[in-house]
C-alpha cells in the first residue's frame, strides 16, 4: 500500500513539474497589423518579422500555389512528434512544440501568398536562453519544407 501511495505522490510531483515547464500561453500571439508578434529581448525567440540579427530568421519560401504550400507545411508539422496544433486558419497556424524535458515553445506561421513566403516565429515560454533550440527547429522545418517543395 505504501508503494502505491509513493507512486501516486511521485506522479503528482512529476505532473506538477511538467505543468510548470509548460508555462502559460502568451496572450500576445497572433497576427497584429499584418505581422507576427515581436520577439522579447531574450535570445530564446526567432522570427522572420524581426529586424535584429539575434532574432532574425528567414521565412519559408515557396514557388507554387500558396494554398498548396501551406497544406505542405501543415503536413510537415503534423508529422512531428513534438507538435500540437492550437489554432488553424486559412493563412495562419499556431502550434506548441514540447521539448523532451517538457518545456513548451510557441510556433507561428503566417502565409504571405503574394510574396511567395511564410513568416515564421518560434519562442520559448520560459527561461532566458534556449541554447538555439528554436532556431534549430525552424531550420529543420525549413529543410523538410524545401525538400517537399523540390519534390512537389
Amino acid at each position: 500500500m505504501m508503494r502505491i501511495v509513493q507512486g501516486v505522490f511521485a506522479m503528482g510531483v512529476l505532473g506538477s513539474l511538467l505543468a510548470a515547464c509548460a508555462g502559460e500561453r502568451p496572450q500576445s500571439l497572433g497576427v497584429h497589423d499584418g505581422a507576427l508578434a515581436p520577439c522579447p529581448l531574450s535570445p530564446n525567440c526567432v522570427s522572420s518579422c524581426a529586424d535584429d540579427e539575434q532574432h532574425r530568421i528567414d521565412p519559408l519560401r515557396f514557388s507554387n500555389d500558396p494554398a498548396v504550400a501551406f497544406v505542405r507545411l501543415r503536413k510537415i508539422l503534423a508529422g512531428r512528434y513534438d507538435t500540437t496544433f492550437v489554432r488553424e486558419e486559412r493563412s495562419y497556424l499556431r502550434v506548441e512544440f514540447r521539448t523532451r524535458l517538457g518545456f513548451v515553445d510557441d510556433g507561428e506561421f503566417l502565409l504571405e501568398p503574394d510574396g511567395g513566403f511564410i513568416h515564421v516565429r518560434s519562442a520559448s515560454r520560459l527561461g532566458y536562453s534556449d541554447l538555439g533550440k528554436n532556431r534549430a527547429r525552424i531550420e529543420e522545418i525549413r529543410s523538410r519544407f524545401a525538400v517537399a517543395e523540390r519534390t512537389k
